[in-house]
């Protein structure tokens, strides 16, 4: 699934190359208030091919063609509604912003143009020297900031939403050094991945926080029946009861591979496997695949205790990504 690109607010960015690091540039703190592997995860990251490919700075495919931020992402709309701080990465001057766009994504049935608004509501902040940070995707009505407001490291600008090109709520963080697209996770000479890299600008707490993952979990739990995409995104999975008709184990893996499979299972109180299912290998890298496995009850109510659930993703033969869980009926 190709993912929409965000797009400068209010400025032409030009072609995604990529500026050497500068001596003067900010140290980047975390620009949200999640906790990377358990509250949100990176969708994506900078383009650093500079061809019609795409590549991340490890060199992975973490990314899509000519994409100029990094995309942090929350688990879902009832993330969003319940509110997530975005923050102001280093300290700065309030340069520009925007606000009024709907939360709406790009997919629904009659969403209106973002031609021009792409990266919907939105902060700049000037920190000096010619760095900028930009915000993109925040919720309508969550800006805290003002045109001119001096801010802090740290300092809440708004709040994730879904405006502008995105089809699922996150944040779309973006450097600028000199007026051209800077890779927080360090430069290199053209722009490349692999080659000989300047530091990173993140502060060491927030690059130990953003160590590089091939992929990731993004939800996996228990449902009272199957569970589909529109409805997962939109955090309306309804959790089983011992009186439900189903019971079932879904999971939504993010950054995957060609070739990788995904696995999910089922086990009973009394260690019984009840459901468990190994996907066909994937034809080619997707951004984000979600599946289930479930089981119809028999009796009249589910035996009472704990269920046991495993979502795993295998690569080259190898589990990649796990993730155990129970659920107490």
């Amino acid at each position: 699934m190709r993912m929409a690109p965000a797009a400068a607010l209010l400025l032409a960015v030009g072609a995604p190359a990529l500026a050497q690091v500068q001596p003067a540039a900010p140290r980047l703190a975390l620009p949200i208030a999640c906790a990377i592997g358990r509250t949100c995860e990176v969708q994506n990251y900078v383009d650093r091919d500079p061809g019609p490919g795409a590549r991340d700075y490890r060199c992975g495919g973490r990314t899509y063609d000519g994409h100029k931020g990094v995309d942090l992402r929350i688990p879902d709309m009832a993330a969003q509604r319940r509110g997530v701080d975005v923050l102001a990465a280093a300290p700065g001057r309030v340069a520009r912003l925007r606000d009024g766009e709907p939360d709406i994504s790009i997919r629904a049935p009659g969403a209106p143009t973002v031609a021009g608004k792409e990266c919907g509501n939105a902060v700049v902040i000037d920190h000096g020297g010619g760095w900028e940070t930009q915000y993109c995707h925040l919720a309508r009505g969550s800006i805290r900031v003002a045109v001119g407001q001096t801010v802090s490291t740290g300092q809440p600008v708004g709040q994730v939403g879904l405006s502008g090109a995105t089809e699922f709520p996150h944040l779309h963080f973006q450097v600028r050094g000199q007026g051209r697209i800077v890779d927080p996770f360090g430069s290199a000479a053209g722009g490349q991945c692999g080659l000989a890299a300047a530091a990173p600008l993140w502060t060491a707490a927030a690059g130990k926080t953003l160590a590089y993952r091939a992929g990731a979990l993004l939800n996996a739990g228990f449902a009272d029946a199957p569970v589909e995409m529109g409805g997962l995104e939109e955090g309306r999975v309804t959790p089983p009861t011992a009186r439900s008709a189903m019971l079932v184990v879904y999971g939504r893996a993010i950054g995957l591979q060609k070739g990788d499979v995904l696995e999910l299972a089922l086990a009973a109180p009394d260690g019984r496997v009840l459901a468990q299912r190994r996907l066909a290998p994937l034809d080619r890298d997707k951004a984000q695949y979600m599946a289930y496995v479930g089981k119809t009850r028999s009796g009249a109510a589910w035996p009472r205790g704990l269920y046991r659930a495993q979502v795993r993703v295998r690569r080259a033969d190898r589990v990649v990504l796990q993730k155990d869980f129970a659920a107490r009926l």
